[in-house]
């Protein structure tokens, strides 16, 4: 499943000619794709990260909905370079981009953001859904383990998410900042777990129960997928 934001807004290469199978044009539009794409993991990179985020923040400042960010650092990832090898790495990251990729809506936005840390924006998503949601991803990585010559490599993560409110008057880097520190504090807390941001009790009980059991459908319909 490609994970992908609205880029309804973003200009298109064309050519002025309309041929669309103009060769120029392509190879515009193909540069286009790889400057926002992480070349191993094939997801989204840092620098497209940003520019989704910024997009998803203001539109929770005009829709009221909030924004959830969830920070994914692989834990002890150096041991398995050192004792399984780079390569090996490698496919411990591909394994967890492919997990995204398999276990998240259609509007999310999973991204490499560098070394062993991938990051997802989750538009439309309170803290208390995003906390599921998160969840959920630690427990499959946990119980999927990479598939190696040598035999099977478990492999585990930390998690930290939070999430963007109207009422909150974070800037992005400021959002990242604080969404980054929480996987740091899962990292204290012995690895392999989920920390998430304060709830904002008044905005999650705003949120009807319909509605998160909605929100919360929409991410188990995946497994029926997978």
């Amino acid at each position: 499943m490609k994970t992908s934001p609205d880029t309804s807004q973003c200009p298109k290469p064309s050519c002025p000619a309309g041929d669309d199978d103009c060769p120029l044009i392509i190879e515009l539009r193909q540069l286009r794709e790889l400057a926002r794409t992480d070349g191993l993991t094939k997801l989204f990179n840092q620098r497209h990260f940003r520019d989704a985020l910024a997009q998803e923040m203001e539109r929770t400042q005009r829709s009221f909905n909030p924004t959830s960010l969830m920070f994914i650092d692989l834990d002890l990832f150096k041991r398995v370079n050192d004792q399984y090898g780079h390569e090996a790495g490698n496919l411990a990251l591909v394994h967890l981009a492919k997990l995204l990729q398999e276990n998240l809506r259609r509007l999310d936005v999973a991204c490499r953001y560098g070394g062993e840390e991938f990051v997802v924006i989750l538009p439309g998503t309170d803290l208390f859904t995003g906390r599921f949601v998160a969840e959920r991803l630690r427990e499959k990585l946990a119980q999927s383990p990479v598939a190696l010559e040598t035999g099977p490599l478990h492999i585990t993560a930390s998690i930290g998410i939070d999430t963007y409110r109207h009422s909150d008057s974070d800037s992005a880097e400021q959002f990242i900042a604080r969404t980054d520190k929480l996987v740091y504090q899962a990292k204290a807390a012995g690895r392999n777990c989920v920390v998430h941001g304060i709830t904002d009790v008044r905005v999650d009980t705003h949120i009807s129960a319909d509605e998160k059991a909605a929100l919360s459908d929409a991410f188990r319909s995946t497994d029926k997928k997978s």
